[in-house]
């Protein structure tokens, strides 16, 4: 891989009281992931509401990165039925992912969105969510049992279809995986200009794209950033994304040395 010419990727926070300080926190495993996977330098961003300008902050990435996040999407966002009682929400990174979302997807920059971001991302474009999908009618549970090890959590749970043709098979040269699933939202109606990838067994939607978008995007419901390098269709998608991060960052540095 080319070393030299690592991308600079932004990877989004959870905002999270610890004790009497608020924290901006990004788990180890998705930055790891984007350090073995796509080779390249993640960098968090802070889920601030103000002073938050989003395309200067764009400006100074080559790709952006949505992780996962045992908070939910805010209904509010999408016009749902208002969250149960003691449903953990982060309204401070729900502004900052709805904004970045679509500036990120305009200027043609990588993005790159799993679970919470796979959600947020449909939210962004007009989509809607399920809020318990483990209660929908012939659905899978598609929840992780919190009392098991971690390495049971995080192992293949059921099989995703990959679209023919689609993304997931061009980078992965598979027409269907295995994946883990530890979430309880998933996507309802899929938001406009959003193109499916990968659906479950019990129909349920796990990846998509946008449609047209300029530059390279990719949002998928599991979490194939866990021990990516064991994982050979994980490791191919975060390779393409790494990929493309980097001809992003060639391509901006073309046009400002083409400026100068």
């Amino acid at each position: 891989m080319m070393h030299g010419n690592r991308p600079l990727i932004g990877v989004i926070s959870d905002r999270r009281q610890q004790g009497l300080h608020t924290f901006h926190m990004v788990g180890e495993k998705y930055m790891q992931a984007l350090a073995d996977g796509a080779d390249a330098y993640p960098v968090a961003l802070p889920s601030l509401v103000e002073g938050f300008d989003v395309l200067d902050i764009l400006d100074r990435l080559d790709g952006l990165f949505l992780t996962g996040s045992p908070s939910n999407v805010e209904p509010r966002h999408y016009l749902g039925e208002p969250s149960r009682p003691g449903t953990w929400h982060d309204p401070e990174r729900d502004l900052a992912a709805l904004a970045l979302i679509p500036a990120a997807i305009r200027v043609g920059m990588p993005v790159f969105a799993v679970c919470r971001g796979y959600q947020e991302m449909n939210v962004a474009f007009g989509g809607t969510l399920h809020q318990h999908v483990h209660e929908l009618p012939d659905h899978l549970n598609h929840r992780e049992n919190p009392d098991d090890p971690i390495e049971v959590q995080y192992g293949p749970s059921h099989a995703v279809e990959f679209v023919a043709g689609g993304l997931l098979q061009r980078i992965t040269g598979e027409t269907r995986v295995m994946v883990n699933s530890l979430h309880s939202q998933g996507v309802d109606r899929l938001g406009e200009e959003l193109e499916v990838q990968a659906v479950a067994e019990d129909g349920l939607i796990e990846a998509f794209t946008v449609r047209g978008a300029p530059g390279f995007n990719l949002a998928v419901q599991w979490h194939p950033e866990w021990q990516v390098k064991r994982n050979p269709a994980s490791l191919a998608i975060f390779r393409a994304f790494g990929d493309a991060c980097r001809a992003y960052r060639l391509r901006e540095l073309r046009l400002d040395a083409g400026a100068a």
